[in-house]
């Protein structure tokens, strides 16, 4: 079973705006430390951002600042993705992964994913 579903990805237009959502699943993730990563084909997977277990501390990769927010719901035990004026670059599956330690930037640390979810921007 897989502990975390993403959700929400779609086929958007440039300059649009969307909500991924990654839920816990079988289990809860309400203490762990959550981040978003994306992988477009033939690339390796790249850090988006990162949120503590409470929410109060947030890194975001250099360039996904200004137009990614990373934030979470305890109660709903879900991370969210909110992406604003989405650019055809942006194309690619974008997971979400949990750790019980920091684990900083590297995909390799996170213990837990999902499955990911496909986002397409059109030109």
């Amino acid at each position: 079973q897989v502990p975390l579903v993403e959700s929400g990805g779609e086929l958007v237009q440039a300059g649009d705006s969307l909500r991924l959502s990654c839920a816990a699943s079988g289990r809860t993730f309400r203490d762990y430390i959550k981040a978003w990563f994306r992988q477009a084909p033939g690339k390796e997977r790249e850090f988006i951002a990162t949120i503590s277990w409470n929410g109060a501390g947030i890194y975001y990769a250099d360039s996904m600042k200004g137009r990614f927010t990373i934030s979470r719901d305890n109660a709903k035990d879900t991370v969210y993705l909110q992406m604003d004026s989405l650019k055809p670059e942006d194309t690619a599956v974008y997971y979400c992964a949990a750790s019980r330690a920091y684990a900083g930037t590297r995909a390799t640390a996170y213990s837990y994913w999902g499955q990911g979810t496909q986002v397409t921007v059109s030109s």
